[in-house]
Protein backbone atom coordinates (compact mmCIF):
# COMPACT_ATOMS: atom_id res chain seq x y z
CA UNK A 1 0.00 0.00 0.00
CA UNK A 2 2.88 2.44 1.06
CA UNK A 3 6.25 2.38 -0.84
CA UNK A 4 9.42 4.95 0.04
CA UNK A 5 12.79 4.24 -1.39
CA UNK A 6 15.27 6.57 -0.03
CA UNK A 7 13.42 9.66 0.33
CA UNK A 8 15.20 13.14 0.93
CA UNK A 9 13.51 16.20 1.41
CA UNK A 10 15.13 19.61 2.60
CA UNK A 11 13.50 23.17 3.41
CA UNK A 12 14.72 26.40 2.30
CA UNK A 13 17.15 27.33 -0.98
CA UNK A 14 19.97 27.19 -1.87
CA UNK A 15 23.19 26.73 0.33
CA UNK A 16 20.92 27.35 3.36
CA UNK A 17 18.28 24.39 2.71
CA UNK A 18 17.86 22.14 6.34
CA UNK A 19 17.17 18.43 5.75
CA UNK A 20 13.87 17.46 7.40
CA UNK A 21 14.19 14.10 5.68
CA UNK A 22 17.69 12.29 4.87
CA UNK A 23 16.92 9.17 2.68
CA UNK A 24 14.33 6.95 4.31
CA UNK A 25 12.86 3.40 3.13
CA UNK A 26 10.06 1.78 4.18
CA UNK A 27 7.26 -0.01 3.28
CA UNK A 28 3.66 -1.30 4.48
CA UNK A 29 1.48 -3.89 3.35
CA UNK A 30 -1.97 -4.26 3.12
CA UNK A 31 -4.14 -4.67 5.91
CA UNK A 32 -1.27 -3.40 8.63
CA UNK A 33 -1.56 -0.83 11.37
CA UNK A 34 1.76 0.51 11.90
CA UNK A 35 3.00 3.70 13.91
CA UNK A 36 5.52 6.37 12.68
CA UNK A 37 7.52 7.81 16.07
CA UNK A 38 10.08 10.33 17.21
CA UNK A 39 10.40 13.39 18.35
CA UNK A 40 9.28 17.06 17.02
CA UNK A 41 10.85 17.60 14.36
CA UNK A 42 11.92 14.45 13.51
CA UNK A 43 10.35 13.79 9.80
CA UNK A 44 7.06 12.67 10.62
CA UNK A 45 4.39 15.01 9.44
CA UNK A 46 6.99 15.82 6.22
CA UNK A 47 6.98 12.13 5.19
CA UNK A 48 2.70 12.28 5.63
CA UNK A 49 2.82 15.23 3.47
CA UNK A 50 4.79 13.82 0.42
CA UNK A 51 2.67 10.85 0.73
CA UNK A 52 -0.42 13.30 0.66
CA UNK A 53 1.44 14.73 -3.08
CA UNK A 54 1.19 18.09 -0.59
CA UNK A 55 5.24 19.03 -0.96
CA UNK A 56 7.64 17.29 -3.31
CA UNK A 57 10.67 15.36 -2.58
CA UNK A 58 14.42 16.26 -3.61
CA UNK A 59 15.09 12.76 -4.61
CA UNK A 60 13.60 9.15 -4.24
CA UNK A 61 10.62 7.63 -4.82
CA UNK A 62 7.69 7.39 -2.96
CA UNK A 63 4.26 5.21 -3.85
CA UNK A 64 0.35 4.98 -2.56
CA UNK A 65 -1.17 1.88 -3.52
CA UNK A 66 1.23 1.15 -6.57
CA UNK A 67 0.88 5.00 -7.59
CA UNK A 68 3.16 8.20 -7.62
CA UNK A 69 2.22 9.84 -3.81
CA UNK A 70 -0.01 12.61 -4.45
CA UNK A 71 -1.76 11.30 -8.18
CA UNK A 72 -5.38 11.58 -7.67
CA UNK A 73 -6.34 8.34 -8.62
CA UNK A 74 -4.01 7.33 -5.18
CA UNK A 75 -5.63 10.46 -3.34
CA UNK A 76 -8.90 8.65 -3.94
CA UNK A 77 -7.41 5.12 -1.49
CA UNK A 78 -6.71 7.55 1.21
CA UNK A 79 -8.28 9.31 4.33
CA UNK A 80 -6.39 12.36 5.71
CA UNK A 81 -6.05 13.42 9.29
CA UNK A 82 -3.80 16.42 9.59
CA UNK A 83 -1.99 17.44 12.98
CA UNK A 84 -3.99 20.83 12.53
CA UNK A 85 -7.33 20.65 11.23
CA UNK A 86 -8.98 24.08 10.70
CA UNK A 87 -12.37 24.25 9.32
CA UNK A 88 -14.75 26.93 8.04
CA UNK A 89 -15.97 28.10 11.55
CA UNK A 90 -19.46 29.14 10.05
CA UNK A 91 -20.05 25.82 8.48
CA UNK A 92 -21.78 22.69 9.58
CA UNK A 93 -20.65 19.66 10.06
CA UNK A 94 -22.81 17.60 7.76
CA UNK A 95 -21.88 20.27 5.47
CA UNK A 96 -17.75 19.99 5.85
CA UNK A 97 -18.65 15.81 4.85
CA UNK A 98 -21.00 16.52 2.33
CA UNK A 99 -17.99 18.61 1.21
CA UNK A 100 -15.40 15.71 1.60
CA UNK A 101 -17.65 12.93 0.45
CA UNK A 102 -18.39 14.95 -3.26
CA UNK A 103 -14.74 15.62 -3.53
CA UNK A 104 -14.25 11.73 -2.73
CA UNK A 105 -16.23 11.02 -5.27
CA UNK A 106 -19.20 9.84 -3.37
CA UNK A 107 -23.27 10.41 -5.09
CA UNK A 108 -25.24 12.71 -3.38
CA UNK A 109 -27.32 10.46 -2.29
CA UNK A 110 -24.92 7.98 -0.51
CA UNK A 111 -23.61 10.67 1.42
CA UNK A 112 -27.09 11.36 2.64
CA UNK A 113 -27.14 8.04 4.91
CA UNK A 114 -23.47 7.96 5.51
CA UNK A 115 -22.99 11.76 7.42
CA UNK A 116 -25.24 10.84 9.85
CA UNK A 117 -23.47 7.34 10.07
CA UNK A 118 -19.85 8.50 10.31
CA UNK A 119 -21.09 11.10 13.27
CA UNK A 120 -22.13 8.19 14.95
CA UNK A 121 -19.17 6.20 14.64
CA UNK A 122 -17.16 9.02 15.87
CA UNK A 123 -19.33 10.41 19.11
CA UNK A 124 -20.89 12.75 17.37
CA UNK A 125 -24.22 11.85 16.74
CA UNK A 126 -27.09 14.60 16.20
CA UNK A 127 -24.37 17.43 15.38
CA UNK A 128 -25.36 17.36 11.76
CA UNK A 129 -26.32 20.89 12.01
CA UNK A 130 -24.21 22.16 14.60
CA UNK A 131 -21.73 25.23 13.14
CA UNK A 132 -18.09 24.13 13.51
CA UNK A 133 -17.47 27.69 15.35
CA UNK A 134 -19.02 26.14 18.73
CA UNK A 135 -17.22 23.20 18.11
CA UNK A 136 -14.86 22.42 21.16
CA UNK A 137 -10.70 21.28 19.67
CA UNK A 138 -11.83 17.72 20.76
CA UNK A 139 -14.99 17.87 18.96
CA UNK A 140 -12.89 19.03 15.78
CA UNK A 141 -10.55 16.51 16.16
CA UNK A 142 -13.34 13.85 15.98
CA UNK A 143 -14.70 15.31 13.28
CA UNK A 144 -11.20 15.80 11.43
CA UNK A 145 -11.72 12.30 12.24
CA UNK A 146 -14.89 11.52 10.43
CA UNK A 147 -13.52 13.25 7.02
CA UNK A 148 -10.80 11.04 6.63
CA UNK A 149 -13.47 7.92 6.84
CA UNK A 150 -15.90 9.62 5.40
CA UNK A 151 -15.65 7.79 1.75
CA UNK A 152 -14.43 4.80 3.26
CA UNK A 153 -11.11 5.06 2.04
CA UNK A 154 -8.84 1.47 1.76
CA UNK A 155 -5.76 3.87 3.58
CA UNK A 156 -5.54 5.75 6.26
CA UNK A 157 -2.94 8.37 7.05
CA UNK A 158 -3.00 10.14 10.49
CA UNK A 159 -0.83 13.01 11.64
CA UNK A 160 -0.92 12.68 15.74
CA UNK A 161 -3.93 10.53 15.86
CA UNK A 162 -5.47 11.74 19.28
CA UNK A 163 -4.54 15.26 19.58
CA UNK A 164 -7.19 17.52 21.32
CA UNK A 165 -8.90 14.33 22.52
CA UNK A 166 -9.57 13.37 26.20
CA UNK A 167 -9.10 10.12 27.26
CA UNK A 168 -12.82 8.79 26.77
CA UNK A 169 -12.37 10.22 23.02
CA UNK A 170 -8.57 8.40 22.64
CA UNK A 171 -10.50 5.56 24.11
CA UNK A 172 -13.71 5.70 21.78
CA UNK A 173 -10.76 6.42 18.59
CA UNK A 174 -8.81 3.19 19.70
CA UNK A 175 -11.79 0.95 18.97
CA UNK A 176 -12.42 2.88 15.82
CA UNK A 177 -8.87 1.62 15.06
CA UNK A 178 -9.42 -1.67 15.54
CA UNK A 179 -12.86 -1.92 13.75
CA UNK A 180 -10.83 -0.44 10.79
CA UNK A 181 -7.79 -3.64 11.52
CA UNK A 182 -10.53 -6.02 11.05
CA UNK A 183 -11.82 -4.66 8.28
CA UNK A 184 -8.22 -5.27 6.59
CA UNK A 185 -8.24 -1.61 6.38
CA UNK A 186 -4.03 -0.07 6.43
CA UNK A 187 -3.25 2.55 8.88
CA UNK A 188 -0.41 4.60 9.03
CA UNK A 189 -0.03 7.20 11.63
CA UNK A 190 2.39 9.41 13.53
CA UNK A 191 1.98 9.47 17.45
CA UNK A 192 3.34 10.53 20.80
CA UNK A 193 1.66 8.06 22.75
CA UNK A 194 3.83 5.52 23.05
CA UNK A 195 0.71 3.21 24.88
CA UNK A 196 -1.57 3.91 21.80
CA UNK A 197 0.97 2.61 19.64
CA UNK A 198 2.11 -0.22 21.67
CA UNK A 199 -1.97 -1.18 21.89
CA UNK A 200 -2.90 -0.53 18.06
CA UNK A 201 0.20 -1.15 15.76
CA UNK A 202 1.24 -4.31 14.49
CA UNK A 203 4.43 -2.55 14.39
CA UNK A 204 6.52 0.95 14.81
CA UNK A 205 9.13 2.93 12.78
CA UNK A 206 11.14 5.31 14.71
CA UNK A 207 12.51 8.42 12.90
CA UNK A 208 15.30 10.85 14.57
CA UNK A 209 16.64 13.51 12.67
CA UNK A 210 14.99 12.60 9.16
CA UNK A 211 16.61 8.79 9.09
CA UNK A 212 15.03 5.37 10.44
CA UNK A 213 16.71 4.50 13.48
CA UNK A 214 14.87 1.30 14.21
CA UNK A 215 11.72 -1.01 13.22
CA UNK A 216 9.86 -2.83 16.42
CA UNK A 217 7.52 -5.68 15.87
CA UNK A 218 3.93 -5.60 18.41
CA UNK A 219 5.60 -8.64 20.14
CA UNK A 220 9.26 -6.97 20.58
CA UNK A 221 7.26 -3.77 22.10
CA UNK A 222 5.37 -6.11 24.67
CA UNK A 223 9.24 -7.69 25.75
CA UNK A 224 10.22 -4.13 26.51
CA UNK A 225 7.03 -3.36 28.15
CA UNK A 226 7.68 -5.98 30.09
CA UNK A 227 11.21 -4.94 31.04
CA UNK A 228 11.17 -0.94 31.51
CA UNK A 229 8.98 1.59 30.10
CA UNK A 230 8.50 2.10 26.69
CA UNK A 231 9.60 5.85 27.08
CA UNK A 232 13.04 4.84 28.61
CA UNK A 233 13.29 2.51 25.65
CA UNK A 234 12.26 5.25 22.72
CA UNK A 235 14.90 7.74 24.47
CA UNK A 236 17.40 4.78 24.72
CA UNK A 237 17.24 4.00 20.79
CA UNK A 238 17.02 7.75 19.99
CA UNK A 239 20.39 8.17 22.17
CA UNK A 240 22.03 5.40 20.74
CA UNK A 241 20.86 5.99 16.97
CA UNK A 242 18.58 2.81 17.05
CA UNK A 243 21.53 0.06 18.14
CA UNK A 244 20.02 -0.06 21.72
CA UNK A 245 18.63 -3.84 22.98
CA UNK A 246 15.23 -4.28 22.35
Amino acid sequence: MLAVDDLVVSYGRGPKRVPAVNGITFRIDAGECVGFIGANGAGKSTTLKVLMGFIYADSGNAEVCGLPAGAPESRRSIGYLPEVALYYPFMKAGELLELYGALGGMARGDLRSRIPEVLKQVGLDGRQGQLLKTFSKGMQQRLGIAQALITKPDLLIMDELTSGLDPLGRYDLHEIIRGLKKDGRTIFFSSHELSEVEALCDRVILIDRGRIIREVTQAELRTVGRERSLEAFFIEQVRSGGTGDA
